[in-house]
């Protein structure tokens, strides 16, 4: 039986170890930074679990052991914040990844004309302060706002009350989040513009149809980007949070269907300042968060083809 010789390490040059060292050198602030200021906080978070920190109550610290997560267990208002945040996760993230795709579908058309207007107009939105933003959509979906005075010139006798019933509140939060989809029709309309134009024109000679070429090129090509979308909606889908307590004051009106899971955490950190409660609260967070975006990772591999791959 022959031995497998291994290649022999050659060494490093001179010049590419001090490119070595600058290189460690530029991003030594960044490490700094996260290890001070992302790392070091998560760890204390995760201490304070198995702790009794509340500044609300003047008890000695103790260790209580998993006392905080049995507590969890049994929060039923947080498990109802989690399913408020679960159903406004099912019907924004269809919305934020499919809208944005067809909208750069429409802007990227030959023949559209002012097309660079068009993309202008639709990005604006996205640099307007969202607090501003949020306001604005608030007296727009107002019983006597905008949308229901076009829904009454169109027919419909009794619009709903947007930001007032239970069983609309969560349609209305969606169409406000339609204020920001700018910037991602910005990265769909660039993920467009990559596919090479020798696909489409293979496609063409073969007699592929309008629709054809969107299954079979536009959106296998565009599949990086869809994923890329969807990761970035989840995770902003799970820190939901500015645009119910700009508008509801954090008091999750009406009949607690805006009490979103991150209102609860602000809640319990900053209302009730019981910070061990709330880092666990805050690490159940980042596990569905995690598990969430892993499960999406490895679904990827079925749907996701990346060019560089043979």
């Amino acid at each position: 039986m022959t031995a497998v010789r291994m290649p022999r390490r050659v060494p490093m040059s001179r010049a590419a170890r001090r490119e070595t060292r600058h290189g460690f050198l530029f991003i030594l602030p960044w490490i700094i930074g996260f290890i001070a200021f992302t790392a070091l906080p998560m760890a204390a978070t995760f201490v304070f679990t198995f702790l009794n920190i509340s500044l609300a109550e003047a008890e000695p610290l103790r260790f209580v052991g998993l006392d905080n997560y049995r507590r969890l267990l049994g929060d039923d208002q947080a498990w109802a914040a989690l399913g408020v945040t679960a159903r406004f996760a099912l019907m924004w993230l269809p919305v934020v990844v499919a809208l944005p795709f067809l909208l750069a579908l429409a802007v990227n058309s030959r023949g559209v004309r002012g097309g660079g207007l068009l993309r202008v107009l639709l990005f604006m939105p996205y640099v307007v302060p969202f607090v501003a933003g949020a306001l604005i959509w608030q007296n727009m979906l107002a019983a006597d706002g905008w949308i229901n005075s076009a829904l009454r010139l169109l027919g419909v006798a009794h619009p709903p009350s947007w930001l007032n019933d239970p069983a609309w509140v969560t349609p209305g939060l969606v169409l406000i989040g339609l204020w920001g989809l700018g910037a991602g029709l910005i990265v769909n309309l660039a993920g467009l513009r990559a596919i090479p134009a020798q696909l489409y024109d293979a496609a063409l000679i073969d007699g592929a149809g309008w629709w054809r070429r969107l299954r079979h090129v536009t959106i296998p090509m565009m599949s990086p980007v869809l994923f890329y979308t969807i990761i970035l909606a989840v995770v902003e889908v799970m820190q939901y949070f500015l645009v119910p307590l700009v508008l509801f004051d954090g008091n999750g009106d009406p009949g607690g269907a805006t009490r979103f899971f991150n209102l609860y955490l602000y809640q319990t950190f900053f209302t009730f300042q019981e910070m061990s409660y709330g880092s666990t609260l805050a690490w159940l967070l980042f596990v569905i968060t995690l598990a969430v975006t892993l499960l999406l990772f490895r679904l990827s591999r079925r749907w996701v083809h990346y060019t560089s791959e043979r």
